[in-house]
């Protein structure tokens, strides 16, 4: 990505020169900001002084202390005749919830709603999922084809392999029951959920459970749920219906020691 197209938006941006913190101050935290985001890329080579401090009217003396305090932070390289490099390579790091309340909120779905069982056996995941479980040849898992309905609306369609419901394994169970409280009367307590959230369409076989054309847009949801042990135990897909369906975080940030 070029220059002109990563710095562009930072173009925009104003500086206040009637605010009590300093021009410098100012322009380094936008600097900062844009390279711990990812929006000024690893190895991006920033402007010279003199550009920013035409880009931002302000002195070149005032750029340089701006470039000079990145690079005492090791966020950009300054070298003579090769200017100043981005040397940050950014990491989305994942979002962390407490997990009992959102148990709490799956429960609550779960009661709150009927299930209705598609396809109920016991079988060989895919190779991948296999992997993931640590499975050694032949080994099965419990598959489960679900649809979630509200007021007799289909908003949800889940495919989940579980390892270790040996009982309450039935259709009817399944069917009136939460997963979770399946889970806890086989003798597992989930400890730690891993989720990530994205996009799909829907299959001509998901469509038909959601009442929607194939090809639309779905809200995708893969989970993870591991034991006290931090052994996989559920690895669930969900499709969701976006109009029938929000998926709420409450998030408030970790205590600091």
């Amino acid at each position: 990505m070029s220059l002109d197209a990563q710095f562009a938006s930072l173009n925009q941006t104003k500086l206040n020169e009637e605010s009590p913190t300093p021009l410098y101050y100012q322009l380094y935290s936008l600097l900062k900001q844009n390279i711990l985001n990812g929006s000024l890329e690893d190895g991006s080579q920033l402007p010279t002084e003199l550009g920013l401090s035409q880009a931002f009217s302000i002195s070149r003396i005032t750029a340089k202390r701006a470039l000079d305090e990145l690079a005492a932070e090791g966020l950009v390289a300054r070298r003579r005749a090769k200017g100043t490099h981005v040397t940050h390579k950014y990491q989305p790091k994942p979002v962390k919830a407490p997990l009992v309340g959102m148990l709490q909120e799956l429960e609550f779905m779960g009661q709150h709603s009927e299930a209705r069982v598609v396809e109920l056996t016991t079988a060989r995941p895919p190779a991948e999922i296999a992997e993931e479980f640590a499975l050694v040849e032949g080994e099965t898992l419990l598959k489960m084809t679900r649809v979630r309905s509200r007021l007799h609306e289909a908003f949800g369609y889940y495919v989940s392999w579980s390892k270790g419901l040996n009982k309450f394994n039935e259709k009817a169970s399944l069917e009136t029951t939460t997963r979770l409280e399946i889970f806890r009367k086989n003798g597992i307590e989930i400890k730690h959920v891993k989720q990530i959230l994205s996009a799909s369409a829907a299959t001509p076989e998901v469509a038909k459970e959601l009442g929607v054309e194939a090809g639309f847009p779905l809200l995708s949801l893969t989970r993870r749920s591991y034991d006290e042990n931090e052994n996989l135990v559920d690895y669930l897909s969900a499709l969701y219906h976006p109009e029938r369906f929000q998926y709420r975080m409450d998030l408030t940030p970790e205590p600091s020691n």
